[in-house]
């Protein structure tokens, strides 16, 4: 079974999109973890990882009063940083990670809040945007489980999104490039 990493590059070279990654608590782990896949250079464009709050308004466009007013661990903040590095990075979908990793909690959110989101292009169909979810997640574990999880979840998200507008053509191509099945 191929990983989900290996499973969202396959399904975007397919489909001749590409993607953007913008990161908070997961700091490249992301970004990383695609492009550990052979071949993800035809759809990867690049990341952003936003650490600092005021990055995140200044690099990807979230709304500083909305940072302000909630902090970066919040629903709006990850999907404003979705569309944002999106368009700061020219790509068909943009993903985006935010939360607390901790050890301590951040902005009022216990250690293991996390929110991660998908922003992509208008479903050509149904008119409604192909991305724009959000999920949140409340992780347990240390540090280092919180993050990968939130890399996990990231891409589990996109692909949902990705499998959940595939075309007949391209369901056709898949079938092909897997013996038929």
């Amino acid at each position: 079974m191929s990983s989900p990493a290996t499973e969202l590059v396959r399904l975007l070279t397919v489909r001749g999109e590409t993607l953007a990654v913008a990161e908070s608590l997961t700091g490249g782990l992301v970004a990383a973890e695609i492009t550990g896949v052979p071949g993800a250079s035809r759809v990867f464009r690049g990341s952003i990882t936003a650490y600092a709050t005021e990055l995140k308004h200044e690099l990807l466009g979230v709304d500083a009063t909305l940072l302000a007013q909630r902090g970066a661990v919040d629903p709006q903040v990850a999907a404003q940083m979705a569309a944002g590095v999106r368009k700061a990075l020219g790509a068909d979908w943009g993903i985006a990670t935010t939360g607390v990793a901790g050890p301590d909690p951040q902005d009022g959110k216990p250690v293991g809040t996390v929110f991660v989101a998908v922003d992509g292009p208008l479903a050509a169909r149904s008119g409604s945007a192909g991305g724009g979810k959000v999920e949140a997640l409340r992780l347990n574990g240390g540090r280092a489980e919180i993050r990968m999880e939130s890399v996990r979840s990231v891409l589990a998200v996109l692909l949902e999104q990705l499998a959940g507008e595939q075309t007949g053509n391209e369901r056709a191509q898949d079938t092909e490039r897997n013996g038929g099945f």
